[in-house]
């Protein structure tokens, strides 16, 4: 009885972990960008009480084993990157990728990361920067008399200039996409950066290649569905609860040894 107080606990300890991730999806429910997380659930060791397929008698084997589970635990929590719902802001440096690829932000130590956050902004240099102040790459500078800026869905960045200065292209916007977007490493403030499991990043131009088009005036909102994660909730409450009542039967399967015996 007492390996079942244990594997109880680990079936506590799973779903808080699970409630963890559920939380911190419904806390990013408004965040620009925001991919929801997925709590990967895998059994742990079994304790070999009798091989399947074991020898019954000369000419008999054993259908099947005696194995005892030892509870479970979370493996990993996987970000699903599926697209958001598309917001319209009018604001002529909001962009939204409408496919996949990631926005490219240089960082301060030079390292490249990369965002589905397309909230930029005009720094006091004129060049294109995130919300942190940090440039994207490759890099555009709008020119100080310039009246208007246009995106295009290909990625070409042009200005039109004030006083019948015409029109100018100014540069070309190139995302990144990876093989494995779930091996990406989330670092906080709407950024990933790559590693052994996403692969190389593959730059490409929007709209080609896979690649997806980009609009302007628009930003990819959270695809966290608040339903969804309530459900989750209610069945990880659940699951707690009945972890829990497992403990209080082993406990009072315990106390009975303890008083009769």
């Amino acid at each position: 009885m007492d390996a079942s107080l244990w594997v109880a606990k680990t079936g506590l300890d799973a779903q808080q972990t699970r409630m963890n991730v559920i939380s911190n999806n419904l806390a990013n429910v408004n965040t620009t960008g925001f991919k929801r997380d997925r709590a990967v659930f895998e059994d742990l060791l079994y304790q070999n009480v009798k091989q399947p397929g074991g020898q019954t008698t000369n000419n008999t084997l054993s259908p099947t084993g005696f194995m005892l589970g030892t509870g479970v635990k979370i493996n990993a929590t996987e970000k699903l990157h599926l697209q958001g719902n598309l917001i319209n802001t009018q604001s002529p440096l909001d962009l939204a990728v409408m496919g996949n690829g990631m926005f490219q932000i240089q960082m301060p130590d030079g390292t490249t990361s990369y965002t589905r956050d397309g909230n930029f902004k005009i720094s006091n240099t004129g060049q294109v920067v995130n919300a942190s102040g940090f440039p994207l790459i490759p890099a555009i500078t709008i020119p100080a008399n310039t009246a208007a800026v246009t995106f295009g869905q290909d990625g070409t960045v042009s200005a039109e200039l004030d006083a019948g200065g015409g029109s100018q292209n100014i540069g070309q916007i190139q995302l990144a996409r990876f093989v494995n977007p779930s091996g990406l490493k989330p670092i906080g403030q709407n950024l990933y950066e790559a590693s052994q499991a996403s692969g190389v990043a593959q730059i490409l131009t929007p709209g080609l290649n896979g690649a997806g088009a980009l609009k302007q005036g628009s930003l990819e909102a959270s695809n966290v569905n608040v339903v969804e994660e309530m459900v989750n909730m209610i069945e990880t409450q659940r699951a707690y609860e009945i972890n829990s009542k497992a403990i209080s039967a082993v406990d009072g399967m315990l106390k009975f040894l303890n008083q009769n015996i």
